[in-house]
C-alpha cells in the first residue's frame, strides 16, 4: 500500500511530543525533506530545487503546522495537516521567516525552548542569515538542539515503514537478477549503469537517486566514482550498488559479478565478505550495539589484513539512503526491534577492494534479511 494511514502520522507526532515534554521543548522546527515528510507524508521531488525553504512546526500538542511556499499548498492539503500557512516564495526580503516567527510566537510562551535537529547527520535548511534573523525575531525563546528526538524516532521503523523498505529491496533484487542481460564482455561500464537504472524502473522503482559501483581486473579501486566508458573484459569484477526509492523509502545494497572466471584470490576474498556480513547478522539482536556489529565483521576481515579505510561497515536505512546509526567502533547505539540496517563489509585484495552489502531488520528475536540474501560464491557472467 502506498502512503500511510493518518494513524501512522498521529502516532509519530504523539511519540515526538512525549519526548519533547521530557526534554522541556515547547516545539520542534523541522526544515529538511525527510523530517517534514516523516510527520506529514508530504512526498515531492520539488526539494531538488534549493530556491525555497520549507518549515514544519511540531507544537507541544496537536497536529504539526506547515509554514511553506504557496506553490506547495495544494499537495500539503492532501496530507493529514489542517494548519497550512504560506507565503509567495522566493521572497528576497523575507522568505518565510516572519511567518515562521509569528507562528512560533503563537504556539509557544515567551521563554520557550524550540528544538532543531543539531546532531550528526542533520542540517538546518535555510540561509544562515535567516536563521539568525529567526532567533532575533522570536524574542526570548531559545532556539536549541532537539535532544536527539527526531533521530531516535526515525531510527525505529514501524511495520508499515519496514514493508516499504522491503518492497524497495525486492525491486532491486529483481533488477540485480537481470544484470546478465545488460553486462558482458565488451559492454561499456557507463552503458551498464544507464541500463541498470532502466531495469530498476522497469521492475517498479519510482526513481533511482543513487547508483555507484565499478569494474576492474580483480576488484575495483573505489566505489563512488562515476562510471567510465571502459569496456568490460575477462577477469573484471563488476559491482553495482543501488539506492532506489519506492514510495519514499530506500533500498541500499550491492551485488558483485565476475566477468568470466575469477581468480582464487578474488573468490576467497568474496567468501570472506559473505562470512563477515553473516557474522554481524548472527548477533544483530535487541541489546547488541552498532559497535558490536562492526567488531563482528572486522574480526573476520582482520584475519585477511584487509582494511579498506572505508570508515564504517554499515549504517541505518529508511527515508534517507544513509541514516543513524553508523557501524563504527565508537557508535554504541543499542539495537532495537524495528531498526533497519545495512551490513557493508569491505575487503582489500591485490591492491583493489571488494565490497558487499545486505539490508536487514532487527526484530524481537532473530533478525531478518530484507535484501535477497547473496550466496557464498561470486556469480560469473
Amino acid at each position: 500500500m502506498r502512503g500511510f494511514d493518518t494513524s501512522e502520522f498521529a502516532a509519530r507526532t504523539e511519540r515526538a511530543q512525549n519526548k519533547m515534554q521530557a526534554s522541556g521543548l515547547s516545539a520542534l522546527v523541522l526544515t529538511t525533506e525527510p523530517e517534514v515528510r516523516y510527520f506529514t507524508g508530504y512526498l515531492t521531488r520539488f526539494w531538488e530545487s534549493p530556491t525555497r525553504p520549507w518549515f514544519l512546526i511540531v507544537p507541544a500538542s496537536g497536529k504539526p503546522i506547515a509554514v511553506i511556499p504557496s506553490i506547495g499548498a495544494a499537495l500539503m492539503a492532501e496530507t493529514w495537516l489542517d494548519d497550512i500557512r504560506t507565503w509567495a516564495a522566493p521572497d528576497l526580503a523575507d522568505d518565510g521567516i516572519s511567518l515562521l516567527a509569528d507562528t512560533l510566537r503563537e504556539v509557544t510562551l515567551d521563554d520557550a525552548k524550540i528544538g532543531l535537529p543539531d546532531g550528526h547527520e542533520t542540517h538546518v535548511r535555510m540561509p544562515l542569515a535567516d536563521l539568525r534573523r529567526l532567533q532575533q525575531t522570536v524574542g526570548q525563546r531559545d532556539l536549541c538542539g532537539d535532544d536527539g528526538i527526531v533521530r531516535a524516532l526515525r531510527m525505529v521503523k514501524s511495520s508499515a515503514e519496514i514493508a516499504k523498505i522491503e518492497t524497495a529491496c525486492a525491486i532491486a533484487g529483481r533488477a540485480f537478477q537481470r544484470v546478465p542481460e545488460i553486462a558482458k564482455e565488451g559492454v561499456a561500464l557507463d552503458a551498464v549503469f544507464r541500463e541498470f537504472q532502466m531495469l530498476c524502473l522497469d521492475e517498479g522503482a519510482d526513481w533511482v537517486p543513487y547508483l555507484a559501483g565499478g569494474a576492474e581486473q580483480g576488484g575495483y579501486t573505489d566505489v563512488i566514482s562515476p562510471a567510465s566508458d571502459t569496456l568490460l573484459q575477462q577477469g573484471d569484477v563488476l559491482m553495482l550498488d543501488t539506492g532506489l526509492v519506492w514510495d519514499g523509502y530506500f533500498s541500499d545494497y550491492d551485488r558483485n559479478w565476475s566477468i568470466g572466471s575469477a581468480s582464487q584470490q578474488v573468490k576467497s576474498a568474496y567468501s570472506a565478505l559473505i562470512e563477515a556480513s553473516d557474522s554481524a547478522f548472527e548477533i544483530a539482536r535487541p541489546g547488541a550495539t552498532a559497535a558490536g556489529l562492526f567488531q563482528a565483521m572486522n574480526s573476520v576481515l582482520s584475519r585477511h589484513d584487509a582494511d579498506t579505510g572505508a570508515g564504517r561497515l554499515g549504517h541505518g536505512l529508511g527515508m534517507s539512503l544513509t541514516e543513524w546509526p553508523s557501524l563504527i567502533p565508537t557508535d554504541h547505539t543499542v539495537l532495537e526491534p524495528g531498526m533497519v540496517l545495512t551490513l557493508e563489509p569491505g575487503i582489500a585484495v591485490g591492491g583493489k577492494i571488494l565490497v558487499h552489502e545486505e539490508n536487514i531488520v532487527i526484530t524481537e528475536e532473530e533478525p531478518r534479511f530484507l535484501s535477497p540474501r547473496a550466496g557464498m560464491e561470486l556469480p560469473e557472467i
